[in-house]
C-alpha cells in the first residue's frame, strides 16, 4: 500500500491526560504529523500540585508528558523526552520536580500565555504535533464515591482532588469539574472542529477521559465535528474503575455526557472476551466495535504503541 504524502495525512486530535494520552500519542504519531493533543488540567498531585499551589496557573505535568510523547524517534528527540521526564532527586525544594514541569512553568511565568508557552516548548523540542490545555482555567475534580466508610458501605461520600480520586478504594459513581462549566481553550475547540479524526482515551476514566466531556464547548465540538470519533478503551480496569466491565465504561460515558455519539470503539481482545454486551453498548452510541490485540506482549496493562497504531490505522483506513 502506498503511504500517504504529508498533505494527505489526516488531521487527528487526541484527548486525555497522563499515561493514557501519552500511549495514544505514541501510537498516533506513527500515523500522522498533523497531530494535536488536548490535555486535562485538573492534576493536583506531585510536582504539578506543588507548582500549582506555589505559583497558581495550570498544572504542567500531563502537558509535559504529552510533549515528551511527541518528541521524535531520533537521538535528539529521545534525549529531549528523557530530559523532560527526569526528576530531581532528594527531599529538598527541587526534589521530585520534573525538569519539564519547571521548564513549562518558567516559560508560562515569562510569557503569561499558556497556549503560546506550550507552542514555544514544542518548537524547542521539534515536537511532531502540538499540545493544548482543554481549558486555560485551572480546574478541580470532585467525585461521588460509594463504600469508603466500612460502617456505612451504602453511603456516598464526596472526594475532592484528582490525586485523591485516582487512588480511592471506594467505587466512583460520578465526577464533576470545579468550576462546574469551565470555558474551553478556543484553540482546542478549533482543532476538534477541523480534524479528520478525534480520539478519546485511553486513560484514567474519571480523571483523564471524562473531564473533556464535562467542558460544555469541548463536548459540543466533539459531538458536532465532521471528524470521525474514536474511543480507545483501557487494557483493563484501573483503580478508578476497578471491577467495571468494558460495557460499564461506555455506560459511564453516557451517564456523564448524554447524547454522546461515537463512530468507533477500539478495545483489547482480552478485556472484552467475556463481555457479551459491549457491541450493543457501542452501537447505542452509534459506534462500531473494533477488537484487536493492542496490549503490550509482557502482559502489563499498557498499550503497545505499534499494535495500537496498527489498530487505529485500520480504523482510519490508512
Amino acid at each position: 500500500m502506498t503511504r500517504p504524502t504529508l498533505d494527505q495525512l489526516p488531521a487527528v486530535t487526541a484527548l486525555g491526560g497522563g499515561h493514557g494520552l501519552s500511549a495514544s500519542l505514541s501510537a498516533l504519531r506513527r500515523l500522522t504529523d498533523r497531530l494535536t493533543a488536548i490535555v486535562t488540567v485538573a492534576d493536583d498531585g506531585g510536582s504539578s500540585g506543588r507548582i500549582r499551589q506555589e505559583f497558581g496557573g495550570l498544572p504542567p505535568g500531563d502537558l509535559r508528558m504529552a510533549l515528551a510523547a511527541l518528541c521524535g524517534d531520533d537521538h535528539t528527540g529521545r534525549l529531549w523526552a528523557e530530559i523532560l521526564q527526569t526528576r530531581f532527586p532528594g527531599d529538598g525544594q527541587l526534589g521530585g520536580h520534573a525538569i519539564g514541569n519547571l521548564l513549562i512553568a518558567g516559560i508560562w511565568e515569562r510569557l503569561g500565555d499558556p497556549v503560546r508557552g506550550l507552542a514555544m516548548v514544542g518548537e524547542l523540542l521539534h515536537s511532531r504535533g502540538r499540545v493544548l490545555p482543554m481549558s486555560t482555567t485551572p480546574l478541580g475534580i470532585e467525585a461521588d464515591v460509594l463504600g469508603l466508610d466500612p460502617y456505612s458501605p451504602d453511603e456516598v461520600c464526596t472526594l475532592a482532588g484528582q490525586a485523591t480520586i485516582a487512588k480511592t478504594r471506594g467505587q466512583v459513581q460520578g465526577v464533576r469539574l470545579v468550576p462546574e462549566k469551565p470555558p474551553a481553550c478556543p484553540e482546542a475547540v478549533q482543532a476538534i472542529e477541523e480534524s479528520d479524526f478525534v480520539v478519546l482515551g485511553p486513560g484514567s476514566w474519571f480523571t483523564s477521559v471524562m473531564p473533556h466531556l464535562l467542558v460544555p464547548d469541548l463536548y459540543q465540538a466533539i459531538n458536532t465535528t465532521p471528524a470521525r470519533r474514536i474511543l480507545t478503551l483501557n487494557i483493563r480496569p484501573a483503580d478508578e474503575t476497578a471491577g467495571y466491565t468494558a460495557s460499564r465504561h461506555l455506560e459511564l460515558l453516557s451517564e456523564h455526557a448524554p447524547g454522546l455519539r461515537l463512530d468507533w470503539v477500539v478495545a483489547d481482545r482480552k478485556f472484552v472476551e467475556e463481555d457479551r454486551h459491549l457491541e450493543a453498548y457501542a452501537g447505542s452510541l452509534g459506534a462500531q466495535l473494533f477488537v484487536s490485540h493492542v496490549a503490550m506482549r509482557d502482559g502489563s496493562a499498557r498499550h503497545d504503541p505499534f499494535r495500537l497504531a496498527s489498530a487505529l490505522g485500520e480504523v482510519m483506513g490508512l
